[in-house]
């Protein structure tokens, strides 16, 4: 159990001190984001989003509150299934990926239930258009409850940004001249690395992990 606390507490501690400083620090416009760039390949890029890891979205509202249901109750049966695991004695290969997993859960779980209640401002949803809105400045927080938004209504932060090719297509070239190339473009969080990493771990040494088949 110690072990899944502390890898828990420590992802979930460099996540959001992150989510945080580029939140209070970073410029959030309709138009244009702060990015700065740390190497040729990595910059600190600041974008919001309302739904799922790596920007995805879908459903307006409904479909942020639906997404925010699913997560606390993923992380429901990842509890429950971590007391099993523990008193079954389950390899470290299959609990500290999980804890991993489980780790970036909570994180993104966090920015969607609570900060709409700690931060005076951050994207919200105009149903007269069906869209999230932006805004313009820098956040900062505020007392517990009274921030911009609602529970379950914040967006989580993100600002991981690997373009690790960046390139302008020729005009020359037929059919795709003058197109811009960019991988990876999506922006993401620590949160989701977790995620990314933890899965990536089980499917890597699920025969460790999973020595007698996956069960429950």
């Amino acid at each position: 159990m110690k072990k899944i606390v502390f890898i828990t507490f420590l992802i979930l501690l460099i996540d959001q001190a992150s989510k945080i400083y580029v939140k209070t620090h970073f410029v959030l416009s309709k138009f244009e984001s702060d990015s700065v760039e740390v190497f040729s390949w990595f910059k600190l890029t600041f974008v919001e989003n309302p739904g799922m890891a790596y920007g995805f979205e879908f459903g307006g509202l409904l479909g942020k509150y639906f997404l925010v249901i699913v997560r606390v109750f993923l992380i429901g049966g990842m509890i429950y299934m971590f007391n099993k695991w523990l008193k079954r004695g389950e390899s470290n290969y299959l609990i500290i990926p999980m804890s991993i997993i489980f780790a970036g859960a909570i994180g993104n779980l966090i920015d969607g239930m609570f900060y709409g209640l700690i931060f005076d401002s951050g994207m919200v949803y105009d149903e007269s258009v069906g869209q999230w809105i932006g805004y313009g400045g820098v956040s900062k927080l505020v007392p517990f409850g009274q921030g911009y938004s609602h529970f379950m209504k914040g967006c989580v932060v993100d600002m991981l940004h690997f373009p690790l090719v960046d390139w302008h297509v020729p005009e020359s070239w037929p059919l795709i001249g003058g197109k811009h190339i960019e991988f990876f473009k999506y922006i993401f969080n620590v949160a989701d690395s977790a995620i990314t990493i933890g899965a990536s771990f089980l499917l890597i040494f699920r025969k460790k992990a999973f020595p007698n088949g996956l069960e429950f």
